[in-house]
């Protein structure tokens, strides 16, 4: 019996001191529990470490994408016509080949350049003995044996000698010939052939107004654009644009409007422009398709950030707006348009103000509750 009751005391003590334990921890506070969360302040220090941008004013820009054809510079493009006609001996090009300026094309046997070469050569003849004449003559006038009619009788073949003698070497100029008295087509610029109307042994004839030969200059080349009504006021001559290609997806090439050709295409009510594209290694070739960006200027003088600025939130844009030293605050945006890294706010912001660039979405997290 005196177990049994120790025991029970023993247990009894023991809940006693659990229950004690269990309101001491019920009871007890932490120490910082009595200290209300510090709420985040922007110092000095932090402002100082930020990238802060400054808004402008700007004509607002807006990217419009169109498509064209890449064709050769006119003004670096020759076509090559025969001047006489005959038979095409030898064909020393083919189409796409890189020809320099002076470089043999093709020859041609041709019966008129034979002519061409004995026009020269007795014109030459008669220059030679009118010449002589016309001295002979001027000794005799001196000597008095001759006449003033003479003298001038002399002296005009002379003149038409010469005049002839000019006029065949000029068409020689034009129409060189070989050693052979073949006809030769020369390049008179250097380029690529980009056109070829002619092989061995075709007959050709100098009233056929189809060319035999076009080189082109590809250094520069043009894109021929359509540019729709809706989008006519936005485009400008002098506008820089952005080109890529199917061929080059990766490439971006510069380009300028070079001429806007102010009239509506009846059939398609669309406007045509001329774009000049730097084309560094000749990568770009004619008839290939291009797809053109251009900056549009829209004429709405809007302030303008980059859009590194911006948090998006809750499908709505804020940036972090410096009001002095360490005061920052969340400001809700509209943006009227984004070009490249620009955004153009319509709503929220104006010229001059001051703007968080960099940790803004920390800034904002700790800023917004």
């Amino acid at each position: 019996m005196h177990k049994r009751q120790l025991l029970n005391k023993t247990i009894f003590a023991a809940a006693i001191c659990f229950a004690a334990m269990a309101i001491q921890s019920c009871t007890h506070k932490p120490d910082n529990a009595d200290q209300k969360d510090a709420k985040f302040e922007v110092t000095d220090t932090l402002l100082k470490s930020l990238l802060i941008d400054t808004v402008q004013q700007a004509d607002a820009l807006s990217q419009i994408t169109l498509s064209g054809k890449i064709t050769a510079d006119d003004d670096k493009m020759v076509k090559i016509y025969p001047m006489v006609s005959g038979v095409a001996e030898d064909v020393h090009v083919q189409l796409g080949d890189v020809v320099q300026k002076g470089q043999l094309l093709a020859t041609m046997k041709s019966a008129e350049e034979a002519g061409f070469a004995k026009d020269a050569i007795s014109s030459q003849a008669d220059l030679k003995n009118t010449k002589r004449a016309l001295q002979v003559t001027q000794d005799l006038y001196k000597s008095g044996l001759a006449s003033q009619k003479d003298l001038e009788s002399s002296q005009g073949d002379y003149d038409k000698a010469v005049a002839e003698d000019k006029r065949a070497n000029a068409v020689m100029g034009i129409n060189k010939s070989n050693a052979n008295l073949g006809y030769e087509l020369k390049a008179p610029i250097g380029g690529f052939v980009v056109e070829k109307n002619i092989t061995s042994n075709t007959q050709i004839r100098a009233d056929n107004g189809q060319n035999l030969f076009t080189i082109a200059n590809l250094s520069t080349v043009w894109a021929l654009v359509n540019i729709y009504e809706s989008d006519i006021a936005n485009i400008h001559q002098g506008d820089n644009v952005k080109v890529t290609t199917i061929s080059y997806p990766d490439k971006v090439f510069d380009g300028k409007i070079d001429k806007v050709y102010d009239m509506l295409d009846p059939d398609n009510k669309v406007m045509h422009a001329r774009i000049v594209i730097n084309n560094p290694g000749n990568m770009l070739k004619p008839e290939m398709f291009a797809t053109i960006q251009i900056k549009a200027h829209s004429g709405e003088n809007l302030p303008v950030i980059n859009t590194r600025s911006l948090v998006f939130d809750n499908d709505k844009n804020y940036v972090l707006v410096v009001d002095g030293p360490a005061h920052v605050r969340i400001q809700p945006v509209e943006i009227a348009k984004k070009f490249e890294d620009r955004a153009y706010i319509s709503k929220g912001l104006k010229a001059g103000d001051r703007v968080v660039a960099s940790r803004q979405v920390f800034l904002y997290e700790s800023l917004k509750d």
